[in-house]
Parts: structure tokens; sequence; C-alpha cells
């Protein structure tokens, strides 16, 4: 059902209006002047507006200017019964609809109110199959490290320079991959993504270099490799720290002379590929265990970007959430729900293990199971899972024994440290100075599990 709000000083006015626009099938909600109408635009998704133009406080225009500021798509009707043709422009300018005059013809407010309705249906089915198609979001936030990976970005972008993307899982290095894409001179040629953590050791070098017809058993016709897919575009390599040696050699081999061959042929394949690469582990580490080639990192890492972790930008939880809120409820065509302002200092004490990910998985969640309105007791029940971020007031007072807070400080410690590591137990023991043997004691004591993909 299409929600309607209605803004205008005279009662009269707004209660007929009103009646009309119930008899036809809409939900109706009513302000009586600029100043209530603004704060309901902002808590609330409406599908079209219908706007007096003189009222008290903040008239039609002044309303039209602000509330487009807060939702530039929301379609808004101005009508007034002192209409001119200089303040019809005006309107129009400002970004108004239509203008209606009072008192209004009601075949022509009916159609009128009709076409803002669709037109805002169009707009939003539009913005929600560009986001399923593109898979590309805005990067939000305004923390000094987001800024600055924004910022590299303009400037690495323009250019063919292969870059190295790190942080955890769920901080959004993928994000960040197409960004550069995106704004590249190849961002009308493919982006090819390869998950390496995903294709077993001995299928990789056929998924990138692809295969020749009969060069191994199930190979029953030839395949194209990620390479040749992505020729004149970008090629993203997640989690390039789970790459196999053997393939690390070919990609190597790749990037120094701009040639693959395809597995079981002979024949060199000239491809033009800028290459980015993503990973959640300590490369320089892995080169000093053996199981990553530091001449392929010197090759991919030109430019390197780090992406922090939610609980490094705790600032940003708000815009985050409010982002994800906008984007799930018009997913699923739900009216915007609110958050209070107890609920999202709630979210802000979370430890987020998982990121960004698990943030937007919870306000799906919250979204769900809460009426239009989110409490922090919903926050608790929904999303906490106990996993207060050490240092909080809340976390702190939760606690009365010294031996429990030093507990769950302790755990939430070995985990994250755990996860930065990709549960390699035997560099965390190192990097925390703490015998393998006690670890995995540690792991036991608090049940700590390692996250599937």
């Amino acid at each position: 059902m299409a929600r309607i709000l209605i803004v205008d000083d005279e009662q009269s006015i707004r209660e007929t209006l009103k009646e009309i626009l119930d008899y036809e099938g809409y939900e109706v909600e009513e302000a009586a002047d600029g100043e209530k109408a603004l704060s309901l635009i902002k808590k609330f998704n409406y599908d079209a507006v219908l706007a007096d133009i003189k009222m008290p406080k903040l008239d039609g225009l002044e309303l039209l200017e602000k509330a487009k500021e807060i939702a530039p798509e929301l379609p808004i009707i101005m009508i007034s019964g002192h209409g001119t043709t200089e303040t019809a422009v005006e309107a129009t300018k400002k970004g108004a609809f239509d203008f209606i005059n009072k008192p209004p013809d009601l075949n022509k407010l009916l159609i009128t109110v009709r076409n803002a309705v669709d037109k805002n249906s169009l707009v939003i089915e539009t913005k929600v199959l560009k986001r399923q198609i593109t898979k590309t979001r805005e990067i939000v936030g305004d923390a000094p490290s987001i800024k600055k990976i924004k910022k590299t970005i303009e400037k690495v972008a323009p250019t063919d320079a292969r870059v190295m993307i790190t942080g955890e899982n769920g901080t959004g290095k993928e994000l960040v991959a197409r960004w550069i894409h995106e704004r590249s001179n190849r961002a009308d040629k493919p982006l090819i993504e390869v998950n390496c953590a995903a294709i077993p050791t001995e299928l990789i070098e056929s998924e990138l270099f692809g295969h020749e017809k009969g060069s191994f058993t199930s190979a029953h016709k030839q395949k194209l490799g990620k390479f040749e897919k992505a020729n004149g575009g970008t090629l993203f390599l997640d989690e390039i720290g789970d790459m196999s040696l053997s393939a690390q050699a070919k990609v190597l081999r790749a990037l120094q002379e701009n040639k693959i061959t395809r597995v079981g042929g002979e024949k060199d394949i000239n491809v033009d590929v800028r290459i980015v690469a993503a990973t959640n582990k300590d490369l320089m580490q892995e080169i000093a265990d053996g199981n990553f080639r530091e001449d392929l990192y010197h090759r991919i890492s030109v430019i390197v970007i780090h992406v922090p972790t939610l609980n490094e930008r705790v600032s940003d939880i708000p815009t985050l959430a409010e982002k994800f809120m906008e984007e799930i409820c018009e997913d699923n065509g739900i009216n915007k729900k609110q958050i209070t302002a107890g609920a999202m200092d709630a979210l802000k004490n979370i430890y987020w293990s998982g990121n960004i990910r698990e943030l937007r998985n919870i306000i799906e969640r919250l979204i769900i199971l809460c009426d239009n309105k989110i409490t922090e007791d919903e926050v608790q029940l929904y999303a906490n899972n106990g996993k207060k971020r050490p240092g909080t007031i809340d976390a702190i007072t939760e606690f009365n024994r010294f031996q429990d807070f030093k507990d769950y400080a302790e755990r939430m410690f070995i985990d994250a440290k755990l996860k930065k590591n990709n549960w390699n137990v035997a560099k965390t023991a190192a990097e925390i100075d703490i015998q393998r043997s006690h670890l995995y004691n540690k792991i036991d004591k608090f049940d700590l599990k390692r996250d599937k993909k």
C-alpha cells in the first residue's frame, strides 16, 4: 500500500484530502506544518507528499528544498490557493513533481498522485535492480581510515598499478576492488573475480588459465580461464594467500610476460589484465613460512590498501546502520524503521568479530523481528550474543567478579588474534607469546570455533 504524507496548516483541507486518498486505498499521514513534515520525512519512507505552499514555521518551498536534501527522489506535489505562474515555475525548478491549484480538481489530483507513486516505485525498483546487478555499493563512513582509502582509490584507479587489499574477513575488501575497477579506464571491460580459497588446489590453474580439450580426464571441451575472460579489464584475486605455490609461479609468469598458456596447451596467449588482489593473511609471514612467493608479492603489491575492522571505526556504525536499514527495507518493500538512540549506542558497544558483513546481517535480523521502532532491549536480545567491546562501560558493569571480566577480555583477545591469522594456531601463539599447547587449552576453555566461509 502506497504511503502519502499530507502537509497543510488547515485541518479541513487535510481531512478532505485524507478522506479522498483513504477511499482510493492509500495509507495517509498528516502534518500541520513544514517542520513536523520534515521530521516525519527523516524518519519514514513516503511514496509521495502533498504540501501546501503558505504555512507557518516552514513554508512549502522551504520544505521542498530541505526534503530533497533528505530524500532526493521523493515526489513532492505542491498545492496552493494563491498560486501564480512564478510560484509554479519556482517550485518546479526546486524539484517539485507537480503543482496543483486549490481547490484541486479531483481527477487531476488522483492522476497526479498515482503518477507520483508510480514514479517513486520505478525509482526504488531501479535502485534495487542496480544493486543486485552491479553488487557495488557506496563506501560508507567518515573515519580517517575510510577517507584515506577513498582518496587512495581516486589516485590509483585511473592507473594500471596493481593493488593489494588487506584486512579481516567481512571488512569490505571486495567493495574496494569494485570501486577501483569502476573508477578506472577499464570500467567498460569486465571485472572477473576468483576466490582462490574456494577452488581446490588441483583446479586453480585450470580456473585461472583455462584448459584444452582432453588435457585431463574431465576436460571434455576447451575452457577459457579467468585471465582470458578478464582481458582488457580487471582480475580480482580474492584470498590470494590461499593460492598454491605452483599456481603462484604461473601467475607470476603471466604478470611478467602478459602471456598465459592453457593447461594441456602449448600456445602462448597474450593478455592485458590489471590485477587487484586481496587477502586476510599476513603475506610477509606467509613468505617467511615458505607458503607465498616473495617475487609475486612484490609484483602484486605496488599499492597496498588496508581496510580497517569495524571495531577500529566505531564512529561509522550509525551511518552504516542507517544505510543498511534503507537498502534492506527498499529491497524487501518494507517501510523504513527507526533505530532509537539507545539501540544505536548498543550497536556501538558490540564487539564485531564479523565486521561490516556481521553488522549488515544484524540490521536485517532486527528489521525482520522488530516493530517500527528498534529499541536497545531488542538489540540486546537479537544482536548482542554477549559480545560487548572490552573497555565499554556496559561491558565493565556487567561483571561483578574480576575473574569473569578477565576471562571475557581474554576470550575476545584470543578470538581476534586467531581470526587475524586465519586460525593459524602456531603463528598466533608466537605472536601473543604463549606456548601452542597453552593456546589450544584456551581455545577449548572458551569454546572458540573457526567461522565457516
